[in-house]
């Protein structure tokens, strides 16, 4: 009896692929390339399911064109890439890697808002130019972190674990805006207030991204939220590309609207855009929040657990739309 056929969309660990070769006639592509549409819908051809890495867009097109598809298997928590209403239609499953990487992307959010508050990206390029030749007592003089207030936008697990290491750890004053609240016991375990997003971006000295990108949240720092914050602030972005305006947020930089910004997702990336490039007071990171090593093993691993299971008759482990599948 045949093996059913998956294709994994990038390069992944070999073992994650030894894994799914157990199960599955599997369609690699370790070289890494970046298909087009057109590239990507002939590599479905027959495939009954796809893992994906975040990037890979399922819409209407695709799924119209590759019939035989039954899943598709995100190794990433976001799944923007993913069109679910016409995935639930075509009767498609969605799945995506919740919880392995909340407690590694945290790190890293708080390890930019320190990189960005301390102008460390900045005093190293100084240095390595070889402009550094004396002590000033205002020298790089950053953001203070213990202490100031942290605001988060979006507080989902991540926005749960970088308040619980403000707080905790650095005894700032920790404050949120959510699409819903939290209930008391988990505001008490994060120590974080409730605000309207107007007092977040007007009382925030570090403000953090981690709300999910949809079109709603398109754009969700502009112009106008940026002239709302405070000259001192800073920003920082570990949620998705296309929630914070790019160009806006460049001008702001330049004209020290707000201090400082850390990075780590753009809009239209790789590209990032070119005004950011320019700028001493903005850190910019390649989209690497949850990249350790042992967490990219375990996106990967429960990529494939979902891909093994749903496609031996049993419930993936976590499903997007498994309710709504017609």
């Amino acid at each position: 009896m045949s093996k059913p056929r998956i294709l994994i969309a990038r390069a992944v660990f070999p073992e994650v692929i030894e894994r799914l070769s157990q199960y599955f006639e599997v369609q690699t592509n370790q070289a890494d390339e970046i298909w087009s549409k057109a590239e990507f819908i002939a590599r479905l051809q027959g495939q009954v399911g796809v893992f994906t890495t975040g990037g890979e867009r399922i819409d209407a097109e695709v799924l119209a064109a590759c019939p035989a598809l039954k899943i598709c298997a995100n190794m990433a928590v976001g799944y923007n890439n993913f069109d679910l209403n016409a995935m639930s239609k075509a009767g498609v499953l969605a799945t995506n890697a919740p919880d392995v990487l909340t407690e590694t992307t945290a790190d890293f959010g708080f390890a930019l808002l320190m990189a960005t508050a301390r102008r460390i990206t900045e005093s190293e390029h100084f240095l390595r130019a070889g402009k550094w030749t004396k002590w000033g007592v205002d020298m790089f003089a950053g953001a203070e972190i213990h202490g100031s207030t942290l605001g988060i936008l979006g507080m989902g697990r991540i926005g749960q674990g970088i308040a619980k290491r403000g707080a905790l750890g650095f005894g700032m004053n920790v404050i949120y805006h959510n699409r819903s609240r939290l209930d008391a016991g988990l505001e008490a375990e994060c120590k974080a207030k409730y605000v309207s997003k107007e007092q977040l971006l007007a009382s925030a000295d570090h403000l953090v991204l981690v709300l999910p990108y949809s079109a709603s949240s398109h754009h969700s720092i502009g112009a106008a939220e940026l002239t709302q914050m405070k000259p001192t602030a800073t920003l920082i972005n570990i949620a998705r590309g296309g929630i914070v305006d790019d160009a806006a947020l460049a001008a702001a930089l330049r004209d020290k609207c707000i201090a400082a910004a850390g990075l780590d997702v753009f809009e239209g990336e790789p590209a990032v855009h070119p005004d950011l490039l320019n700028l001493p007071n903005v850190v910019l990171t390649p989209h690497i929040a949850s990249a350790t090593l042992p967490t990219r093993l375990a996106m990967c691993n429960l990529a494939a657990d979902n891909l093994i299971a749903f496609l031996q008759g049993k419930p993936a482990l976590t499903p997007l739309n498994a309710d709504k599948l017609v």
